[in-house]
């Protein structure tokens, strides 16, 4: 090579990439100049545009609460909601999301009452509509920043329009949707034991309820027999309990008639309170023994008590006397939900204070007034947690005042110890200890609840709709006709819907919407069209604000009814109500949408929250579920594992993520993870996502590089080289593996393929490969217009597939291939013609990768040992000894393929020193330098450079490429 034509500079005469498209992405910065142009531009609208006329899809969106900064559940949620409407928009659907806000309950209304308390002033001396005008003024605020936040993460809605449970139309509805189960026969006012929170002063529904480990004290309690068989006269019934202020309310005992008893005599004692020896009690047979210890005693066996003579027995009250009270007959009754693995084989049994003790007293009125025994269930404890009147010793006139169970702290009172001091001096304890156990706890204030006895209005799950049908009927055959993503969600919903009681819907608060409807003393609900007409026209024009307006009563009621028999219930409807209800004010009242829903999608925590009350609701009005499908997703842990808290200071937000890495890295990890379970966030997890992003970034950047020097020229499937087919057969397989990705809202299994595509098929083998032909190769080559073809399929296919995943990334992209288009967004998916699907082709193409697998190793080690520097110094041997394997070798440029400057092929089995890989049988590698000069454009070495005289530095194929492109040194 002579000095001059060493000097020669090619570059200008290669095909190298130019873009704009950098590097480095700038997300923090350029996604908000993004989210600025969507809406300048009215992107929103331009999608409804386009898709009019189109068959709906419609995700129906779970509302968020209004009353603070979205945190990275919310991230999930909205990002998953928003890659299926935007799959669903790029495949041929109206997919229009409208977003909701959950606007009334009980968080809100803590606020204002903590400002009202700041300034000293009472909640209850303001004007009710005055209260509920601040509550909604606060949520309305709320519902502003969190729409910044949301669209900050690139979620596209009609944000100018969502849906709120207080505006005034949603109101209507709801209470119209009340109105429609009471006009049914399915409301009644009931007295039934429900979880209330006494630090919030309200019923609560079991969705409003989680669960903690508490140490609570456990008693055994003796209860004397006084009516039975003679020869168990002067024995106790022993009880075993966890709540011991609950004893005041006994009214029964349970026992089971599936289990062995029998009468034990106190042999031993050692205790100062306990029985003593002489004593005879009654035990579960499997459950003496274990009493006993806990007792300190020992027992001498003295009968077997049959079932019969169990269910003679009636005792007195272990208080009896007290307060002048208790002077009641205690019956023993068979209960189902008595057990033997735990306590005495007795359960005591408080109506007033749970729901299997309700049920199994309600079940034995009969029996009870058969026995002269009085069925009435009492009410121990108030709203605020004091014992009652109808607690003697221990209410209002008891020495000290009232006992209390719970503060309004939620802190533990002292009812507990009370009343086991009374049992002590009464000699009724057998035994006492502690016991840590899951105790239920209001979900807003973090305090344990009391299962409580109170009037208020229920739903019920099991009246008989007049057509053989049930609530419970209705919503258990609506689960079976419901698709469940993933499908245990179905048996998880179905067990709830089998186990719930009626659905308690007044809650004792202010915001919210009322239940509009009178009634008299005894429970009776007027049923009057014109009245409940007047009711929500009223509703429509002022808000449920009109039924606390002064004349409320006189207005609604007008003069067809006495207003002295009729009562305006001033309860509030419970908040899951009016998220059940949504499904009525925004899929069947909005021309954009439809109902039922295609698909509702929230957390799994909403198996026995929203997915469960709008079941319920649309079960009781409409006899089907509102959505057809169930999509659940789990909970955001830290790194470890473990439940993400401020006080571990172990909590990523959404907020931070997106202002040092951008939301595509958010809504990136979203879609790699398995979203179905509980998932995991932290930094290193943030990393992983951000250098998955820039590697696929890359391949894009390289794409739109090579494709600057594109002029769409089309070759003939049948002309293209295989490599070329089998990159089109590629895109027919993904083609298939997306939209089924995206129907089956396995966005992992799509991102996972995506990225491997990029990273393994294309960067590191395709365009490998292809960057000679695609740099080198003459303007004319059939080689290089054909992959420039392909390269432009991947592109548009690669981009659209992305942008419901990366809608800020492929937007960028789009837009910088085609400077002259609206949006990617507004794009369908590529169709990709049946006629690539290649199997045959994908198969050879498979041999071939298999027997380079075996090169690339070879040459790797050549690179470790510095005795190569690029892969196109080596022209190694390769032997290939499987004939299947040789024979797809036939007719390649295996050297192109292998990117080595030459190579040698042949059927025999190599020395035995050959480079082997023990995956890929009967093939092995020679390495070897490639003979040759190195060629000053493309750089392979190769015999041939200097043979144009006019190029005496470079290759032939390169000199011929000069020589069209008119170049001269």
């Amino acid at each position: 090579m002579t000095e001059t034509a060493e000097k020669i500079d090619y570059s200008s005469t290669l095909y190298l990439p130019q873009t704009d498209f950098p590097m480095r992405a700038g997300l923090p910065q350029k996604e908000p100049e993004t989210v600025a142009r969507w809406q300048k531009m009215e992107l929103y609208k331009k999608l409804r545009a386009s898709a009019a006329g189109r068959e709906k899809f419609v995700l129906h969106d779970g509302p968020p609460y209004a009353n603070g900064n979205i945190h990275i559940g919310h991230a999930l949620n909205k990002i998953l909601k928003d890659v299926i409407n935007r799959s669903f928009q790029m495949r041929g659907f109206d997919a229009n999301y409208v977003p909701g806000w959950d606007c009334h309950g009980l968080p809100i209304e803590w606020k204002i009452e903590e400002k009202y308390r700041e300034k000293g002033k009472n909640k209850d001396e303001v004007p009710v509509n005055e209260f509920r005008k601040e509550c909604r003024e606060f949520a309305s605020g709320w519902i502003g920043i969190q729409t910044e936040e949301f669209k900050r993460l690139g979620i596209e809605g009609d944000f100018e329009n969502p849906y709120t449970t207080m505006n005034f139309h949603a109101e209507a509805r709801i209470a119209g949707e009340l109105m429609k189960i009471a006009r049914s026969g399915q409301l009644y006012r009931g007295s039934k034991p429900v979880m209330w929170s006494v630090v919030e002063r309200t019923a609560l529904a079991e969705a409003e309820v989680e669960y903690a480990d508490v140490e609570s004290d456990m008693i055994w309690v003796k209860f004397p027999v006084t009516e039975g068989p003679e020869a168990l006269a002067g024995a106790f019934v022993v009880i075993w309990t966890t709540t011991p202020w609950t004893i005041p309310g006994n009214r029964a005992i349970a026992y089971s008639s599936r289990y062995a008893y029998g009468l034990y005599e106190v042999a031993t004692a050692e205790n100062d309170y306990g029985p003593q020896p002489g004593e005879k009690l009654i035990f579960a047979k499997r459950l003496a023994d274990e009493s006993a210890a806990k007792a300190k005693v020992t027992f001498n066996f003295v009968r077997d008590i049959e079932a019969g003579e169990l269910a003679a027995i009636t005792c007195a009250h272990p208080l009896h006397g007290l307060g002048g009270g208790y002077a009641f007959s205690v019956p023993l009754l068979d209960g189902e939900h008595v057990t033997d693995d735990a306590g005495t084989g007795f359960v005591h049994t408080a109506p007033s204070h749970g729901r299997e003790d309700f049920e199994a007293w309600m079940d034995n009125v009969r029996l009870l007034e058969e026995r002269g025994i009085s069925s009435t269930i009492p009410f121990p404890v108030d709203d605020a947690g004091y014992f009652t009147a109808d607690a003697p010793g221990f209410g209002p006139d008891a020495e000290g005042g009232a006992g209390r169970v719970i503060d309004d702290k939620g802190k533990k009172g002292d009812a507990n110890e009370r009343v086991i001091k009374a049992l002590i001096g009464r000699h009724a304890l057998f035994a006492r200890g502690r016991l840590k156990h899951s105790y239920p706890h209001s979900w807003r204030s973090k305090k344990p609840v009391i299962f409580r006895n109170t009037p208020q209005w229920f739903v019920t799950m099991d009246k008989d709709f007049g057509d053989g049908t049930t609530l419970r009927s209705r919503a258990l055959n609506a689960i079976d006709e419901t698709r469940f993503v993933p499908g245990a969600g179905q048996n998880r919903l179905r067990a709830m819907i089998e186990q719930r009681p009626d659905w308690v819907l007044s809650r004792q608060r202010a915001w919210g919407v009322p239940i509009a409807i009178f009634a008299d003393d005894e429970g009776e609900i007027l049923v009057d069209d014109e009245v409940n007409a007047r009711i929500l026209v009223a509703f429509e024009k002022e808000g449920a604000d009109a039924w606390f307006a002064e004349g409320a009563k006189e207005r609604f009621l007008g003069n067809d009814h006495d207003h002295a028999r009729w009562h305006q219930v001033t309860d509030i409807l419970d908040v899951w109500f009016d998220s059940g209800s949504t499904h009525t004010f925004t899929l069947e009242d909005r021309p954009d949408l439809k109902w039922p829903a295609d698909v509702y999608l929230e957390g799994s925590d909403q198996h026995r929250g929203w997915f469960h009350s709008s079941l319920l609701e649309s079960c009781a009005t409409r006899g089907r579920a509102p959505y057809n499908a169930v999509i659940t997703h789990g909970f955001t842990m830290d790194e470890k594992g473990e439940k993400m808290s401020k006080s571990k200071g172990n909590t990523v937000t959404p907020q931070e993520v997106m202002k040092d890495a951008g939301a595509d890295i958010l809504r990136l990890w979203v879609m790699t993870t398995d979203y179905w379970e509980d998932q995991r966030l932290g930094k290193t997890i943030i990393q992983t996502n951000i250098d998955a992003y820039r590697k696929l970034r890359n391949t894009i950047r390289w794409m739109l590089g090579t494709l600057a020097h594109d002029k769409g020229e089309v070759v003939a499937l049948s002309d293209m080289p295989e490599l070329e087919r089998l990159m089109l057969h590629r895109l027919a397989e993904l083609d298939r593996l997306v939209r089924e990705g995206y129907d089956a809202f396995d966005f992992k299994r799509i991102a996972r393929a995506l990225i491997d595509f990029s990273n393994v098929e294309l960067s590191a083998f395709y365009f490998d490969i292809r960057k000679d032909a695609l740099y080198c190769d003459a303007p004319s080559s059939l080689r290089r217009r054909a992959a420039l073809q392909v390269i432009r399929t991947l592109f548009d296919c690669l981009v659209t597939w992305l942008a419901p995943m990366l809608p800020f990334t492929a937007e960028e992209a789009w837009l910088s291939r085609n400077p002259q288009a609206v949006s990617v967004h507004l794009e369908q998916f590529p169709t990709v013609p049946a006629e690539w699907r290649n199997d045959a082709l994908a198969e050879k193409w498979r041999k071939i990768r298999e027997v380079r697998k075996v090169v690339t190793g070879a040459l790797e080690i050549e690179r470790k040992e510095k005795r190569i520097g690029s892969s196109l110094e080596a022209a190694p041997a390769v032997h290939v000894a499987d004939p299947d394997l040789l024979q797809a070798l036939n007719g390649q440029d295996f050297a192109e393929i292998c990117i080595t400057s030459a190579i040698e092929v042949d059927g025999g089995d190599g020395p035995e020193d050959a480079f082997r890989l023990p995956d890929v049988a009967k093939v092995s590698v020679v390495p070897k330098l490639a003979e040759g000069r190195k060629c000053a454009r493309s750089w392979r070495i190769t015999t041939d450079v200097g043979s144009d005289p006019l190029y005496p530095d470079v290759s032939a194929r390169d000199a011929a490429a000069l020589r069209e492109l008119g170049f001269k040194p």
